[in-house]
């Protein structure tokens, strides 16, 4: 079966509305990381992370929390993870000298719950070393923007990059800004998934200046709005059949990967959707704005 998409669309027409979006979104989105912050896993924040089973299926979500939280463990996160009787429990690390700590916990919580509780799975991780997983974190994705606008600065002209790195800047900052709004859990998953957002996104808006700069070199007297509508028009076909199947993928992941999954194919579904948004209606706008025309493109050239 062939698609046949619209060839005509005047996408510069929603340009100014579209932006006017973009600008509500990053500034709710830093708005809420200012004052609501981000919810650091274990991989950042330091603490216990404990995969737990119980072989009685009435134990509710409830009552392991309660028993947890007599044990004086600080703050305690119980979310159900995988099968009926699987959870996944997060507390605070708190030193102690005894040898067998996570022995005594699995104890302490068969002996309240009143069923045998089998600890599927430990993690510990130290602020030392968090704190250092945080900084590597932020210096990846760091680097990572950092290299794709020397990329993009070598392979077009400057517009073109300033125009690349506010989409991509755009896509990561509303992404953070969801996750934050929804309080979900940012692990090195989730970084991982923000360094494949950032490729995905640049990948989809090279493409469209490809064309862009292909059709400014053939048509010289057409304004660069117009040159973008017909460039994205072009490679509309291109763009929207590479995210929908990359998104069905990541909608199977999400709802079939299991619980460890969900995060990161939860951070792709909204990079993918925002990326393809901001590469027509962020990046595109950029070259309109920064006036770019075919002098620009054939100067740099010579």
């Amino acid at each position: 079966m062939i698609l046949n998409f619209p060839k005509d669309i005047k996408f510069s027409n929603y340009y100014k509305k579209f932006n006017l979006l973009s600008v509500f979104l990053i500034i709710l989105s830093l708005l809420v990381l200012f004052f609501k912050g981000l919810n650091l896993g274990v991989d950042f924040k330091g603490g216990t992370l404990i995969e737990i089973r119980s072989e009685n299926s009435n134990v509710s979500i409830g009552e392991i929390r309660q028993s947890f939280m007599k044990m004086n463990l600080g703050d305690v996160n119980v979310k159900k993870f995988g099968k009926e009787n699987d959870y996944l429990v997060k507390f605070e690390v708190k030193k102690s000298n005894d040898d067998n700590f996570i022995q005594s916990i699995n104890n302490k919580l068969s002996s309240d719950l009143g069923s045998e509780i089998n600890f599927r799975r430990v993690e510990n991780v130290g602020p030392k070393v968090s704190g250092e997983l945080l900084k590597s974190g932020l210096l990846a994705i760091s680097l990572s923007l950092a290299a794709m606008l020397l990329y993009i600065w070598i392979r077009f002209e400057w517009q073109f990059s300033v125009g690349a790195i506010t989409a991509l800047l755009h896509d990561v900052i509303i992404t953070v800004g969801i996750f934050s709004i929804l309080s979900y859990e940012i692990n090195l998953s989730i970084v991982a998934a923000i360094l494949t957002i950032v490729g995905y996104s640049m990948n989809d808006t090279v493409v469209i200046y490809d064309r862009i700069r292909e059709n400014l070199k053939k048509f010289s007297k057409i304004s660069i709005a117009d040159i973008s509508n017909k460039s994205t028009n072009e490679t509309l076909s291109r763009t929207l059949i590479t995210s929908v199947t990359t998104l069905l993928a990541l909608f199977s992941i999400y709802f079939f990967g299991g619980e460890i999954l969900k995060g990161f194919s939860f951070a792709m579904i909204i990079g993918v959707i925002v990326g393809t948004y901001s590469s027509i209606f962020v990046a595109a706008p950029v070259l309109k704005y920064t006036k770019v025309t075919q002098k620009t493109v054939l100067k740099e050239e010579n």
